[in-house]
């Protein structure tokens, strides 16, 4: 659909197919902050359980998109029986479908079945690695616990940001991305001081010394999502009450509109595409209502299967943790 709606809006279209993805950087940021603010309130069991917590991750990802991958498969097949494209992806075979469970899929050089599993399988390796160097640190004394986690951090950011993010070799690791994610991380431990100014300050001078021996858009998008979290946070700001709760409630769906997405899309453009004239304005318009299919299908893949899904999880692992379940992902 949106080859034959370029002509419409090619910049547009182009921005979206191409710079739109650095996106994904405020994914990295924001994914570090929270995992640092939730594995800072769950010190003693990072210590004590760091693979009960690796194994809840993985359950809290891994279990929708199992779902998701069923509905993703489904919906190629409705798709090339409709309209073969050679971007759909094939049938898989059960050691393609098994590599997806495990999230090896890219390690193993498995094509991949539906658009963001690399994310999917990125975000859970940078949280696996997080968790062991918190529990590493935690071999300290309660005094120099902290203090080593912020080095363990560093050294690894610092690696990331001069040797790995620069490799394209490496990017279906999470060294490749973990600068991007320490900077969230960074960013909470300055938000928690009275003055964030300093170490902000020297997140940012290390950042930009990195962009300057090799700039990369995507780090510099990382470094301006940063410095505000680790700024405003602090403040203890509040958005309107109506406000927040739209935005809580789209923050609640996210990841099942992010799983969901691609099999919507799928379908919508088979059908546009067997039925619908090429005519650019029609294709403008199935663009926006694989958009809106997508959002209505997440809502409902939300409330069905990953709110289902995590509820049972959370049930059977919160006595083994004895902690609350966090209020928001």
């Amino acid at each position: 659909m949106s080859d034959h709606a370029q002509s419409l809006a090619p910049g547009l279209i182009d921005w979206l197919s191409g710079q739109a993805r650095m996106a994904v950087q405020i994914f990295l940021v924001t994914g570090g902050y929270l995992a640092a603010r939730s594995l800072s309130a769950q010190d003693a069991f990072v210590t004590a359980t760091p693979l009960r917590l690796i194994w809840r991750r993985y359950c809290r990802l891994a279990l929708p998109l199992m779902a998701a991958i069923g509905l993703a498969v489904l919906c190629a097949a409705i798709a090339r029986a409709l309209f073969p494209l050679d971007s759909t992806p094939a049938a898989p075979g059960p050691l393609q479908l098994l590599a997806h469970v495990l999230l090896l899929q890219d390690l193993l050089g498995f094509e991949a079945l539906s658009a963001g599993v690399w994310y999917v399988a990125i975000d859970f390796q940078l949280y696996a690695l997080l968790v062991t160097l918190f529990w590493l640190s935690g071999r300290a004394s309660a005094v120099w616990r902290r203090h080593l986690a912020v080095v363990l951090v560093s050294m690894l950011a610092v690696a990331s940001l001069f040797h790995f993010n620069r490799i394209a070799a490496w990017d279906a690791w999470a060294p490749y991305f973990f600068g991007a994610y320490a900077l969230g991380l960074m960013a909470f431990w300055a938000g928690e001081r009275d003055n964030p100014l300093p170490p902000l300050t020297l997140m940012a001078a290390v950042a930009a010394l990195a962009l300057t021996l090799d700039f990369r858009g995507r780090i510099a998008v990382a470094l301006l999502v940063a410095v505000p979290l680790g700024l405003t946070f602090r403040q203890g700001w509040r958005l309107p009450s109506r406000a927040a709760r739209l935005l809580a409630r789209l923050g609640d769906t996210s990841y099942s509109v992010f799983l969901v997405h691609y099999p919507v899309c799928l379908v919508v453009n088979a059908l546009f595409g067997r039925f619908a004239p090429n005519e650019p304005a029609i294709h403008a318009l199935g663009m926006v209502v694989a958009w809106g299919g997508s959002l209505g299908a997440g809502v409902l893949f939300h409330r069905h299967v990953e709110r289902r899904l995590a509820d049972r999880l959370l049930r059977r692992t919160e006595g083994a943790l004895e902690v609350q379940p966090p209020a928001a992902r």
